[in-house]
Order: structure tokens, then C-alpha cells, then sequence
């Protein structure tokens, strides 16, 4: 029996969306069960709209996070495989069938991962999606750690580790990952099973995003080498380029451009897949605004990681620390 889980709040505009592509799956769920943290809109009232269609089951829960949601929906769920996706994405046809296969067909694997690409609508999301979203041939198959966007695992192996970390309310679902892989051993890749997911709109809400990702970070003691050296990097090594150009000779200034080629290649090689046929005037936007998306993106987290390491040091929560070959398929990194 195949559960399908997922948190909403305040999803009224997108919502329709992910019901849609659920309703069109191949591989049809057993059961739905969503948890609402409390929406204000009309979230609730169009999810009921669904239930004579699906085998739906809503739990509205007013101020839960996403880890508490979560963890109620599974705590819910009467199947034996979780599958999790979240409001916000519309889910290939094949969603469910490819990314529960590998449970179905292999009784001794807990996890599967699945993977998620920019459903960019705007220039601003085409360019945020390329600075943002790997693309799947980027990922280490073996070392990946899944996004809750795209994600399937026997409930008895959630339910060993603890589930999701409610103290947490955001990149709860790396550290969810990291307790499954450590206790219930290696995740299956399937990069065909996608969730089509909508990068924020406006710089705003980006860096708002990246703001919190990044504190959450700070709050569960992840990431902090990388953290350090982009502290590094603009505060020391960038100021000591600039007065090396003035001191000693301008065409130190070059070393400049040397690492901004380094740093943006990867957005770069990312554009041709996501923009197909589109016009000189989209690409240009799209060069042009890639370098301030990931300036913008590494100001907020350099903003956001010491409220996160400052809260840490009040609440004493328990350390995570990340295995040397990890890496996060979220849209939040690198």
C-alpha cells in the first residue's frame, strides 16, 4: 500500500496544480493524506473539492510547521511506502510508479529519491532556476540527498529514526535524510521521477528563501565549511584583490573575473536546457542577471547562517554532522 503525503498552507493559487497531476498518475495512490498548518485562503476548500475524486484524507492543523505536518501525515498514512511531495510542484504522470518501483521491486532498500526541474514561467524564474536547480546529470547518485519535494520511503524506516525534526522549521528534510541514510543505509536515484517545481517570482521572495534556508542551516550546524569560506571570500579574499589592483598593478583586478567564470559556469551550462527556442532577448536577461542572482542569494545566506547559530547556542538542539561525501539535490544549493 502506497501513501502519499504532503503539507500546505496558504497554497489557494497553486494548489489545483498538484491535485491535477495527482489525479492523472499512472500508478494511482492508495490513499492521500494532506496536513494544513492553518491556511488563511481557500487552500481548504479546493483540497475538499478533490475528495470524491482521490482518496483523500485532509487534517487541517493549525500552526504546525512543515516537520510537524509531515510527521502527522505520516503518523496518519496506513501504507507501508511513503511517498512525499509538497503544494507548489505538479508531479509527472509517471511520478509514483517510477519513484515507488525500486520499494516495490526490493523488499531490503528504505528510500528512494527523486528528482525535481524549474517549471520557469518569467525570465526572472528561467534565470533563478538556472542558478539555482542542478540539472539531474549533476548529481552523484550515490552520495545525493534528496529533497522532500521528491521523495519515497518505507514507513517503518521514518518511524525508526525519529521522523522529521520538529525543532526544525527549515531544512528539516536534509537532516531527515541524513538520520534515514545513516540507519536505514544508501537511497535509490530515479532522475524520471520528477516534480516540476515553480522558482520564486520576485527577488524578494528569493531572498527571503535563501535567508531562511540558510538560518536553518545555522540551527541544525550543517554546512559550516561552506558557509566559512563564502564569509571568507567576500570579506577577505575579495577587499584583499581590490588593494593588491591598487598597490602593487590593476591586472590583479583580473583574478576577479578568473573566479566569477569558476563560480558561474555551472548557472551558465544550465541555460541551453532551459531555455530551448527562446528569444536573444531572454538570453540576454538571463546572462545578465545570473551574477547578481547569485550575489543576492549569497548576501542572504551570510545574513541568515549567524541568526541560526545564534539561536543554536539558546536551545542546544542536537549536532547533525554531514558525511564528507554528501550532497543536497535542493533548490537552495550550492
Amino acid at each position: 500500500m502506497i501513501s502519499l503525503i504532503a503539507t500546505v498552507l496558504n497554497e489557494g493559487e497553486s494548489i489545483n496544480g498538484l491535485f491535477q497531476s495527482i489525479a492523472r498518475q499512472t500508478r494511482q495512490p492508495d490513499e492521500i493524506v494532506i496536513v494544513d498548518g492553518g491556511s488563511r485562503d481557500d487552500t481548504v476548500a479546493i483540497i475538499r473539492g478533490y475528495e470524491d475524486q482521490l482518496p483523500l484524507r485532509l487534517l487541517v492543523e493549525p500552526g504546525c510547521n512543515i516537520s510537524q505536518g509531515r510527521n502527522r501525515a505520516i503518523n496518519a498514512a496506513r501504507g507501508d511506502i511513503i511517498a512525499v511531495t509538497d503544494a507548489g510542484v505538479r508531479l509527472n504522470d509517471d511520478w509514483l510508479e517510477r519513484i515507488s518501483e525500486p520499494l516495490r521491486q526490493n523488499p531490503a532498500l528504505n528510500a528512494v529519491g527523486g528528482f525535481f526541474a524549474a517549471d520557469a514561467r518569467t525570465p526572472f524564474e528561467i534565470a533563478l532556476g538556472a542558478t539555482t536547480l542542478p540539472l539531474a546529470r549533476e548529481i552523484d547518485a550515490d552520495s545525493f540527498l534528496p529533497s522532500s519535494r521528491s521523495f519515497a520511503f518505507r514507513k517503518a524506516s521514518a518511524l525508526r529514526v525519529g521522523l522529521y525534526p520538529e525543532w526544525l522549521d527549515f531544512c528539516e528534510d536534509l537532516v531527515f535524510d541524513l538520520r534515514l541514510r545513516r540507519e536505514a543505509g544508501p537511497f535509490a536515484f530515479e532522475p524520471a521521477a520528477i516534480a516540476h517545481f515553480r522558482p520564486r517570482s520576485t527577488l524578494r521572495q528569493y531572498f527571503r528563501q535563501y535567508y531562511f534556508y540558510a538560518r536553518g542551516d545555522g540551527k541544525a550546524n550543517l554546512w559550516f565549511k561552506r558557509h566559512l569560506v563564502r564569509y571568507a571570500t567576500y570579506l577577505l579574499l575579495a577587499p584583499a584583490i581590490l588593494l593588491a589592483g591598487i598597490l602593487i598593478h590593476p591586472v590583479l583586478w583580473g583574478l576577479y573575473f578568473i573566479g566569477a567564470a569558476a563560480y558561474l559556469h555551472r548557472p551558465y551550462r544550465r541555460l541551453p536546457a532551459l531555455l530551448h527556442r527562446s528569444s536573444l532577448f531572454i538570453w540576454l536577461y538571463c546572462i545578465l542577471a545570473i551574477p547578481w542572482l547569485r550575489f543576492l542569494g549569497d548576501l542572504a545566506k551570510m545574513l541568515g547562517y549567524p541568526v541560526g547559530r545564534r539561536w543554536r547556542l539558546g536551545h542546544h538542539p542536537p549536532d547533525w554532522r554531514l558525511p564528507p561525501d554528501a550532497s543536497y539535490t535542493g533548490q537552495r544549493r550550492p
